[in-house]
Parts: structure tokens; C-alpha cells; sequence
């Protein structure tokens, strides 16, 4: 297993190896927060921004006054990010394929049933329509 931090659980460093990711791919900073918070806000550099360099995904937490859960929260959420972009594009050509299957496919006896009764209805309507000798 690759050098992580320290705050990286276990199983999230499985879970970042299965997609791929190594230690050296990430960057993480502490800088100061943003808002509502006043001097504590100010002077401590609580908010913890981790990017992926390979794929331009940066992550910024600050929910918590505390350094340590910022910085456990902003793995949770890179790791969440990065399976997410790693299964998109085999759930976009599950779709494509399931898409091509349904068009594809012939009408089952009761559909086309269905569907030439709707033609009928539709065109006694219209021939309703057409009226008599008087034009309507």
C-alpha cells in the first residue's frame, strides 16, 4: 500500500488503490476558511483543500472548527468524487447499449394490437370529420 496520510482510513485507501489513485497524485493544503466565524476564523488555517492533479478535481471542507475532521471529511469527498468519474463512462455505455437494445427490438402481438386499434380510432375521427353532402 502507497504512502497516505495519516488521516486517510484504511478503507478509503483501499477504495482510492481499486480506482487507481496513488499518494503522489493528490496535493493537500490548510488554508484559512471564508465567512461567518470572526478572529477564530481569521487566524487558523482550518479549511483543508485536497486536489487530484490527474483529473483536476479539487475538494474544499470546511464544516468544522476542527483541522483533523476537515480533513478527514475532504478525503471522504475526494474518494467519493473520483468513483464517481471512474464509473461514469461505463455506466454511459451501459446506456448506450440499453438504449440501442430497446429500439431495436420487435413489438410483442399485444402492442401491435394496441397500436393498429389506436390507427383505427384515430381515422374514424377523422373521417367523422369529412361529414356529408353539405360540406362539413
Amino acid at each position: 500500500m502507497s504512502e497516505w496520510p495519516d488521516c486517510v482510513a484504511e478503507d478509503l485507501a483501499v477504495r482510492l488503490e481499486r480506482i487507481g489513485s496513488r499518494a503522489a497524485d493528490f496535493e493537500e493544503r490548510f488554508v484559512r476558511g471564508a465567512g461567518a466565524g470572526g478572529q477564530k476564523i481569521n487566524k487558523t488555517s482550518s479549511t483543508v483543500c485536497v486536489s487530484h492533479r490527474p483529473s483536476g478535481t479539487e475538494v474544499r471542507c470546511q464544516r468544522e472548527r476542527s483541522q483533523a475532521q476537515n480533513r478527514r471529511f475532504a478525503w471522504e469527498e475526494i474518494t467519493a468524487k473520483l468513483e464517481q468519474l471512474s464509473v461514469a463512462p461505463a455506466r454511459a455505455a451501459q446506456a448506450a447499449r440499453e438504449l440501442s437494445r430497446r429500439q431495436k427490438r420487435q413489438k410483442s402481438r399485444g402492442q401491435k394490437a394496441r397500436m393498429i386499434a389506436g390507427k383505427k380510432h384515430r381515422a374514424r375521427i377523422r373521417g367523422a370529420r369529412r361529414g356529408g353532402a353539405d360540406g362539413w
